[in-house]
């Protein structure tokens, strides 16, 4: 871990996470001196993955949680267990304002959520960067795909991406490590899919799960213990390669348990000189001064930051000219679909534990006048497997016959959802609590959102589009779902600091720039204009690697 040395720095970056970590490194490689700043506690890649080996027998719980836990912590203990719950922030030390239900997932760590984070890793196209404009809904992109496509391949090249290219223009492949590989039950699904539409495909995920060495990081050993944090460093965090590289600079300085709570603006330049910050092991105030800084602490919390940060010239936050701060959050749904069971293929099996499952791509609405009651789409994501003992735990019975009915592998299932476009909505907001406080005396969060008509018909039609794909590929007990998980479950939320063309309704430029503060830029999920229906993770680390090359040139001719 870096020691802080000086107050002053070239650049400073707020966050450590998959955006900050690609910023940080990214800055230090073109020779700034930088400051990756970060609210919660270090953590070393390998040394710290103290769970990463045990088997479930290791843990007192056995990985079952407790009551204590899930009255204590209702959000922490839907996504975490014993074994990984550390990754994962406690709702008591982190309480935010929910006018709705919103399910806010953070981690608080040096990596952030790029620990625990689904590794699914897709491009967006031009069918996603026109549709505002095409359909008239809040503001245009100011990016267009070919803007934007050598960072995605900038971007793959360094965290290696496993997939298949299948050539959909609405889905651009990119540079891939070879595929992993689908089961006999999904290889079933696919080719029904095929026979049954020609605009409908399945094919395996792609995502930065490593499937050959890279850079001295390790193949997955197909574990799917992922989220305790991976020794072998075979899926792409920023604790195993963004961080590692920017040390290797001599230009980065870490500093974590570091909660900024104002980002500082000097009124005569028309500039940002750094930021004031909160220790939150001795909750005493220190300030650091930089040339540029990148925000990069997570949608929700980047907009907090802003709003937080007031002064003469902005009172209702730093550059919120327009008064879009705040507004416009977007989340994927993700609870829609259908589930069934199959007959066949039962003298088969498979090795390991893959930590991906299959997509279906989008496939509605690829076309004007598609004559559906909604507008956008959704991609499918799912997993064929066999039933294992856990689907007999309630069985009766004792002794060898006994044992070997709960040993034996049940029949094939899949399982597959709709990850699906939520449209950006002004009343969909982050605000500030006018009188609650944290621990550290900072204003909290208040999340105001809801999925509207849009979604929902979205979501019908996710639900019959699946169940109508597994009863034509045979499989019986075929039956949809839809869990109508609120806001934020998905774990993708975006917005509150859109990118735009006119600084009248938009926050950033197409540089990721604070319109009316040009050396701040903003390059996590906040930036996004639209939320498209593609795991977004990938679009923000080649946003900001372009907004650092733009950063550091800009720096360089004296303009910011």
């Amino acid at each position: 871990m870096g020691n802080t040395v000086a107050a002053t720095f070239d650049a400073i970056v707020i966050g450590s996470g998959i955006s900050g970590g690609w910023a940080a490194m990214e800055l230090c490689k073109k020779g700034l001196k930088t400051l990756l700043l970060e609210r919660g506690r270090n953590v070393e890649h390998i040394t710290d993955y103290g769970t990463a080996n045990l088997n479930p027998w290791d843990f007192k719980f056995r990985l079952n949680k407790t009551d204590k836990e899930i009255q204590a912590n209702p959000l922490r203990s839907q996504y975490a267990d014993e074994s990984n719950k550390h990754f994962f922030a406690s709702d008591v030390d982190h309480p935010y304002v929910q006018e709705k239900p919103f399910s806010w997932v953070r981690g608080y760590q040096i990596g952030g959520r790029s620990l625990t984070w689904g590794r699914q890793c897709y491009r967006l196209s031009d069918l996603d960067f026109e549709a505002n404009l095409k359909e008239g809904i809040a503001v245009d992109w100011p990016l267009r795909y070919k803007e934007i496509a050598p960072w995605y391949d900038y971007v793959e090249k360094f965290i290696g991406v496993s997939g298949r290219a299948e050539g959909l223009a609405h889905l651009p492949d990119g540079h891939f490590l070879p595929p992993m590989e689908l089961n006999c039950i999904e290889n079933h699904l696919a080719d029904s899919i095929r026979k049954s539409d020609q605009n409908r495909l399945l094919t395996i995920a792609r995502v930065a799960n490593l499937t050959k060495n890279l850079d001295g990081r390790q193949p997955c050993k197909n574990r799917n213990l992922c989220s305790r944090g991976c020794p072998y460093g075979a899926y792409f965090s920023s604790n195993s390669s963004t961080i590692p590289a920017a040390f290797e600079t001599g230009n980065l300085t870490l500093r974590p348990y570091a909660i900024v709570s104002e980002i500082l603006y000097d009124s005569k330049s028309q500039k940002a000189i750094g930021v004031r910050i909160v220790d939150t092991l001795t909750g005493e105030s220190f300030e650091y001064y930089a040339r540029i800084i990148f925000v990069n602490a997570s949608t929700i919390a980047t907009t907090g930051l802003l709003l937080n940060s007031t002064s003469t010239r902005f009172p209702n936050g730093l550059g919120n000219d327009s008064g879009e701060l705040g507004h416009n959050l977007m989340d994927h749904h993700s609870s829609a679909g259908a589930y069934g069971t199959h007959e066949q293929f039962q003298d088969r099996y498979y090795k390991g534990r893959r930590p991906c499952g299959f997509i279906i791509p989008r496939f509605r609405n690829l076309m004007p006048n598609s004559g559906l009651n909604f507008l956008r789409g959704y991609n499918i994501h799912g997993d064929g497997e066999r039933q294992e003992w856990q689907n007999s735990m309630e069985a009766n019975g004792f002794g060898e016959s006994f044992k070997k009915h709960i040993t034996t592998p049940g029949p094939w299932t899949v399982w597959m959802a709709a990850w699906g476009e939520c449209l950006p909505y002004k009343d969909n907001t982050v605000s500030l609590h006018a009188t609650k406080k944290d621990k550290w005396g900072l204003p909290q969060i208040v999340i105001d959102f809801s999925f509207k008509d849009n979604e929902h018909k979205m979501m019908d039609d996710a639900m019959d589009t699946s169940q109508e794909m597994l009863l034509a590929a045979g499989f019986k007990g075929v039956n949809s779902f839809n869990y109508r998980k609120p806001g934020g479950a998905t774990v993708h939320e975006m917005g509150t600091c859109r990118m735009g063309r006119d600084p009248k309704n938009s926050v950033l430029n197409g540089n990721n720039q604070l319109h009316a503060v040009n050396n701040v830029f903003i390059t996590d999920g906040s930036c996004m204009t639209s939320s498209a229906s593609q795991n977004p993770s990938l679009t923000y680390m080649a946003l900001t690697a372009r907004a650092c090359d733009f950063a550091v040139k800009e720096l360089k001719k004296g303009n910011i």
